[in-house]
């Protein structure tokens, strides 16, 4: 149980919630303190873990959860109060003490070792050794029973740098199961699983909970909370704003907790009515190696949902508009001239931007400031005599900050890395939007983003839209296509399955026809 009193620093190790002789929980937290420098950024948490049990810990990005998990985890060490491990006051002063407690942390950024493979990624910090030397044979044993469990199939032998993101995901979470787990914690699991590995995950999170062991989830998607956790714990600015059993409460109320305030959704009150407008972009055909006969148009003011789970070939066809992704065949117009872009900045000069999936690896260049980081595509327009001003940096992020309601200060002098997943993406729209774009391909763009700041990037979205941008959403989550699109089109398997006008564009149609069903009027 989670609770905003402060402990004071004397006090016992904790006991039952409600002071019975009753046998504790497994881990219990009181009174939690944590600042970095002058910031704090937790306030006095109380956190109770029992055996047997999957509490949901949900928050804005800011809110101090990722803090808080790494103090479990042994990463971090606490300015003040305690925690105890079946019913014993300890401190949890490295990882590896954590770990010998039976705390596993599966934190939302992968921490793989790219060179090596798949069962060796899998066994670290446990590699079964005999006389010094490890066993190879015992360790693929141990890594291929992890895998089993989650219902995967990936080469033992294959370098994990190889893989797609999601499988990197599983081994991560197959790197849990190893040896003896007593509480695991999961930092934002399901990102980049597919359907059926994210249902192959709660199923083990139920064997998990069946066992006994203690189970702390991190979402930001709620139908998650509501579908796998007994209880749902909420922290808004390093302080608990929600405590509760999940079926005492619904959705409303969660995320009123997370922001401090009801969110007004306006999703249906922009409608692309401009038929017959000639579109910006026009695909007809287009085939690569992850997609095949794709046709799509974009026109300006229309939002265009491009929806398919992993594997579907979604993400590689929008990098294939943008020249980063090659195709075959198929032709693709712009303002109806033929155009076939070799290199992405060629499609940058024609006046298209593009947010990647993978914003940390891909998008934002995390040694530069916030305001380089926008003004990045504009460098050329911004330079004067070969030199680039920082003053006409700091300028063009000025005239971004309050419109996109980027939260950092206001000259953008900060490290992009300082700011949250939220708002790194409305510093790469800006950029697009700086340097003059008319089509946005934005792929995943809330991946990673909390549910404030999703409804503060939808509504920006719209609001382009009005403006006359021609947009793309080509995601995988269901609720960038049915919060935020005009039109969807559904991919599955590299083709185009269905095209959905804005009446039909439900979460239930969305996973009905990506499942291979067909949609509901």
């Amino acid at each position: 149980m989670l609770s905003d009193a402060v402990t004071d620093p004397a006090m016992q190790p904790p006991g039952p919630p409600d002071g019975s002789g009753a046998t504790p929980p497994f881990l219990s937290v009181r009174g939690i303190r944590k600042s970095f420098g002058p910031v704090k950024v937790l306030h006095g948490v109380d956190l109770d873990l029992p055996a047997g049990s999957v509490t949901a810990l949900l928050g804005e990005n800011g809110a101090g959860k990722s803090t808080f998990v790494r103090i479990l985890a042994g990463d971090h060490q606490p300015d003040a109060g305690r925690i105890a491990i079946d019913g014993t006051a300890g401190p949890l002063r490295s990882v590896g003490q954590a770990r010998a407690a039976g705390i596993r942390l599966i934190a939302q950024e992968i921490a793989d070792a790219p060179p090596l493979s798949v069962a060796e990624n899998i066994t670290l910090g446990a590699l079964p050794n005999r006389w010094g030397f490890v066993s190879r044979g015992a360790m693929r044993r141990a890594a291929r029973a992890a895998l089993d469990a989650l219902g995967a199939d990936i080469p033992l032998e294959a370098r994990v740098g190889s893989l797609r993101l999601g499988e990197r995901q599983i081994i991560e979470i197959a790197r849990a199961t190893i040896g003896t787990s007593r509480c695991v914690i999961f930092d934002e699991p399901t990102a980049a699983l597919s359907d059926a590995e994210t249902r192959r995950l709660f199923e083990l999170i139920a064997h998990m909970k069946g066992q006994g062991i203690a189970i702390l989830y991190i979402t930001h998607r709620l139908d998650e909370v509501f579908e796998i956790a007994d209880r749902v714990c909420v922290l808004r600015d390093g302080r608990v704003a929600l405590d509760a059993d999940v079926d005492t409460v619904d959705q409303p109320q969660v995320v009123t907790a997370m922001v401090g305030r009801e969110l007004s959704r306006d999703g249906d009150a922009y409608r692309f009515g401009a038929t017959g407008t000639p579109p910006l972009i026009a695909v007809r055909g287009l085939t690569g190696a992850a997609f095949a006969d794709v046709d799509l148009d974009v026109a300006p003011g229309e939002i265009v949902g491009l929806y398919g789970k992993i594997g579907s070939g979604v993400p590689e066809c929008a990098a294939a508009l943008f020249g980063a992704e090659p195709h075959r065949s198929g032709s693709i117009r712009l303002d109806g001239e033929e155009v076939s872009f070799a290199h992405p900045a060629e499609a940058i000069a024609r006046g298209i931007g593009f947010l990647p999936p993978e914003r940390k690896t891909e998008g934002i260049f995390g040694p530069r400031s916030t305001a380089e980081n926008l003004a990045v595509p504009s460098w050329s327009r911004l330079a004067r005599r070969g030199v680039i001003s920082r003053r006409a940096e700091t300028t063009a992020f000025a005239n971004w900050h309050r419109a996109l309601k980027v939260r950092s200060r206001a000259d953008g002098a900060e490290l992009i890395t300082a700011l949250s997943g939220g708002n790194q993406q409305k510093v790469m729209l800006g950029r697009w939007l700086e340097n003059g774009s008319r089509l946005l391909l934005l792929v995943e763009p809330t991946r990673g983003v909390d549910v404030g700041a999703r409804e503060e990037i939808y509504a920006i979205l719209r609001s382009l839209a009005r403006e006359g941008h021609g947009i793309l959403i080509a995601s995988s989550d269901y609720e960038d296509i049915s919060h935020a699109a005009t039109r969807a089109v559904v991919m599955v398997r590299g083709r185009v399955v269905a095209h959905l006008p804005q009446d039909e564009i439900t979460v239930a149609n969305l996973t009905r026809v990506a499942g291979g069903g067909t949609p509901h009027a």
